[in-house]
This record gives structure tokens, sequence and C-alpha cells, in this order.
């Protein structure tokens, strides 16, 4: 009997020493920055305050998060967040606001204001955080100077960002670049339809992205997909008044650059001037191609379908060279176009190849009469399509 009671106890020590090693491994260590020094009165700065918290984060070995709290607002001039981190488990919990300076308290190069690199695994949960870049300043005094980005991630693999939301941008709102793995999902990015470059997402030298079920309403694209990416997804998203979801501009000074595998699926462009956009510079090469668009709704867009082969040039010449477009499709789209050419496939002489265009239907917003334009198309596919595309 005794020998009984001892080896019960020993398997009970036994189990909760492991239950105890387990809870310790998994437990995620919280770095408020409150702790270090930070203010949150949305007067001080709190820059170096939460660098300090990151460094915590950044050095510890478990799983480790930096905790903005809520019912705050963090005065941020300018932030660096670095990596590689000791811990593979890394996290935001974003709850409270961050707001940039103006731009006469503005310190350094103005590329970008928060910037995140080296750091893989990373998983932002912005779940009532918000970022507004008050960038109204700068659209009126420094239209034609470099803005900052508002959100730079570079070099950050394995990245997860949700529920965060972004206003006034100085200039694009996120920047995702070197990046190969990153899910964005719950983006709601509200920037006025006159704010210059204010882009949604400008995306290169990445692979593997995908942005789901946000709202992006900027002063230009929606999405910038740049050079060096592929495997990009956009589902479920709205976008407002800015300048669609588009592939380039590629080739830009004669140079060498590549697209593939896009695909934008379920989006809705509203009072957009562009909806599906290809663009390319002349004399450039390279390639973009393996794109779809898919399920698309228009409210009272300029360019509903764009391929322009001669972006950025008032009078086009013709350049044989150019980035080369191909397997490009373009199904189910349906709504209102805001100018008579709702669909303007316009290529080099080099042409376009394998474009397919079906199940599309596309009226005006303003009961007139709507056309296609389409030169330079090599084996294109026409299928029911409204109004009508002729490519011989």
């Amino acid at each position: 009997m005794q020998r009984l009671i001892t080896c019960i106890l020993i398997l009970d020590f036994v189990s909760a020493t492991l239950c105890l090693s387990s809870n310790g491994e998994n437990q995620v260590n919280y770095f408020n920055v409150m702790d270090y020094g930070a203010h949150g009165d949305g007067t001080s700065d709190d820059s170096n305050a939460i660098s300090n918290a990151w460094q915590g984060v950044c050095g510890e070995q478990g799983p480790a998060t930096l905790l903005i709290p809520s019912s705050k607002i963090f005065l941020v001039k300018r932030l660096n967040l670095s990596g590689p981190c000791k811990t593979p488990n890394v996290g935001i919990k974003f709850e409270g606001k961050i707001v940039a300076p103006s731009m006469n308290e503005w310190v350094g190069d103005s590329l970008s204001w928060i910037q995140i690199f080296y750091v893989n695994g990373l998983t932002i949960d912005a779940d009532g955080g918000s970022i507004d870049g008050y960038g109204s300043t700068w659209w009126q005094k420094c239209r034609s100077c470099t803005r900052p980005t508002s959100l730079r991630f570079h070099s950050c693999n394995g990245l997860t960002v949700k529920n965060l939301s972004m206003s006034n941008s100085p200039g694009a709102h996120i920047s995702v670049n070197g990046c190969d793995g990153a899910f964005f999902s719950q983006i709601n990015i509200n920037s006025p339809r006159d704010s210059p470059n204010t882009d949604g997402f400008d995306i290169a030298v990445s692979k593997n992205i995908a942005i789901e079920d946000s709202t992006l309403a900027t002063g230009d694209d929606c999405i910038a997909i740049n050079g060096g990416c592929s495997y990009i997804n956009a589902t479920r998203l709205v976008c407002q008044g800015g300048h669609g979801i588009s592939i380039g501009s590629l080739g830009k000074n004669k140079s060498y650059e590549t697209v593939e595998e896009v695909h934008v699926r379920n989006c809705s462009f509203i009072g957009t001037t562009n909806g599906a956009r290809i663009k390319t510079w002349p004399g450039g090469s390279g390639y973009a191609r393996k794109i779809t668009y898919e399920e698309i709704i228009l409210e009272d867009v300029q360019n509903s379908i764009i391929i322009d082969q001669y972006y950025g040039i008032k009078t086009p010449n013709e350049v044989e060279d150019a980035v080369k477009v191909s397997e490009v499709t373009y199904s189910g789209f349906n709504g209102t176009s805001a100018s008579d050419k709702a669909i303007n496939l316009n290529c080099s002489p080099s042409g376009c190849f394998n474009i397919t265009l079906d199940q599309i239907y596309i009226v005006s917003s303003k009961s007139t009469k709507v056309y296609a334009f389409c030169k330079n198309i090599v084996n294109g596919t026409i299928g029911h399509t409204v109004p009508k595309v002729s490519c011989a």
C-alpha cells in the first residue's frame, strides 16, 4: 500500500512538471510599451519607448509580443523595428492609435515612417488599432517631392497582418518589398481620392502575397504590383476612388522587369480611374504573364479594363521593344463605365499574346454608348462581351 501511494505521488509530480513545462514553452511574454516609458498622450514622442520595448521582444527566446495598448495615442516620429529576432514567434498586438508628426517636425529622409525589416514569422494583430499619417500638409506643400510610406515591410517572410486601419498616409500606405509569404486580411485604408500617390499597397520583388477581405480607399493604386513579383492574390477587396489594381508600371528607363501569377478575384471597383490595369513603359523588356481578373464588379469606373503599353508618354510612337504581356484572362466583369471607352487594349507593335475576354458586361453610367479599343492582340480569345471586342 505504501509503495502504491509513493508511485501515485511520483506520477502526480511528473505529470505536474510536464504540464508546467508545456505551459512555459507556449506562454507568450508581452512587452507593454507603457512599461518602457511611453506616454500615450498623442503629443510626447514615444518612438524610443516603442523601440526599446521591441528590443525586448526581439531578444526573447520564447514567444514574445509587443503590446501597444488601447485607449492611448502614440506620437511616433520615425520608427525602425529590425530583426532578425531570436524568437520564431514574434507578434505585435496593436490596440491603440499611432499618429505621425507634422511635416515641419519630420527628421531625416522621407522614404518611410514606420519600417519593419528582417523579421520572419511576424504576426500583427491590430484589432482596434489604427495608424494616421497626417498627410494633408504633405499633399498641399510637397506634392512633387518624396513623401514617406507609412508602413514598410522589407525582407519579412511568413508575415501576417490583420484588422489594421490606416488613413492619410503622406505617400503609399503599405510597402511590401523582398518578402516571401505575407497574408493581409481585414485591412481598412481610408485616404481622399485626390491625395497624391497614396497607394494602398506597393508590392515589389516579393512572392506568395495574399490580400483579402479589405477596403482600400486611396488617391492612387489600390494595389500596385511591381517588378520581381509572383504569386500575388487579391481576393474580396473593395477599391474606392483610386486607380484600381495595377500590374506595373514595368520597364521604365528601358529596364528588364517581370511579373507573373497574379490573380484578382471577387473584387469591386467604385468610382476608380481604372479597374483592371496593366501598364508598361515603351522600350522596356521582360514579361507580365499568367494574370487573371475574374468576378469583378464595376461602378462608375473610367477604364474598366486597360492594357497600356505606352505608359508615361504623351505622344505614343511605334517602339518595338516592350515588356511582353501574355496569358491574361478577364472574365466575369459586370457594371458601369464612366467613359465611353470601357475596354482599352493598347499593345505595342510587338503585341500582347493569348489575351482572353469572356462574360464581360459593361454599360455606360451616363446612358451613352460604350465601346472597346483593341490594338496588336495576337492569338486573342474573345467570348461573350458587352461592348463587343474586335481584335482582328
